[in-house]
């Protein structure tokens, strides 16, 4: 995991290219004939003038380019998504190293949600390094469920490049959101007892507001690393018959 951001030695992007293959080949696969012709111009247009204004107009084409937005099998991508998120690497790829940066932060804050989403989803492919976890903190402060989804579920980035504490805020978010933390990928990696415990406040303080428990709450828990006094707080609202069935049997089973 990629800590020390501002300490990298280089400012250009390595992108996975392996996976922005896999994804190309399956945008492909699914175009029919006009959108195979308005893709192609598209990237005629990008080597002519590959800069933040063209790849921004050609995002806010994507949908009419593409007639039918139809979701691409086995993916969890739309194909605007896919598109805005391929076109992004293509860009990015011909820019000078120290241009990589500043053209991927500037096309997030040009971006509406919609284009939000399709970067933030494709930042691990774009970003191996962990160059850019200052806008993924930034996008992460968003108070929109779908973009906020884009950055935390289905995706490595926060996994390998967040520090823990960072790490745990986004978790925390998620639940208060309502996401599926199952979706949430290095979770388990990364439970611990201080994890634990901001569950565990989380918990009380919905508890005494009065308000449902998070129904994912209990997976943000490692119940086999609870400290004793974790456990007494638990056992206790247990017996007070306060906590949801399913924490019991979470807690018979540790």
């Amino acid at each position: 995991m990629n800590k020390d951001v501002a300490g990298s030695s280089s400012t250009a992007l390595e992108m996975r290219r392996d996976c922005l293959e896999q994804q190309r080949q399956a945008f492909l696969q699914h175009l029919d004939e006009a959108g195979l012709r308005w893709w192609r111009q598209a990237l005629e247009q990008l080597t002519q003038r590959p800069d933040a204004t063209s790849a921004a107009l050609l995002s806010s084409q994507c949908k009419r380019g593409l007639k039918q937005d139809r979701w691409t099998h086995g993916t969890g991508w739309s194909h605007v998504q896919l598109a805005r998120a391929l076109l992004l690497a293509e860009v990015l790829e011909r820019q000078p190293a120290t241009g990589q940066l500043p053209l991927l932060r500037q096309l997030f804050l040009w971006g509406d949600d919609q284009e939000k989403i399709a970067l933030l989803k494709a930042l691990d492919w774009l970003d191996s390094q962990g160059l850019c976890v200052e806008l993924a903190l930034q996008a992460g402060r968003t108070s929109n469920s779908q973009v906020f989804a884009a950055l935390s579920l289905d995706t490595l980035y926060p996994s390998r490049h967040y520090d823990d504490r960072a790490f745990y805020q986004l978790v925390l978010k998620a639940l208060g959101m309502g996401l599926d933390i199952r979706r949430l990928l290095g979770l388990e990696q990364r439970q611990s007892v201080a994890l634990n415990q901001l569950a565990l406040d989380l918990l009380a303080e919905q508890l005494a507001a009065g308000r449902t428990v998070s129904a994912g709450l209990p997976l943000a828990i490692a119940f086999d690393l609870l400290s004793p006094a974790q456990r007494q707080r638990l056992e206790g609202l247990a017996r007070q018959q306060r906590l949801p069935p399913q924490w019991r049997e979470h807690l018979t089973a540790s």
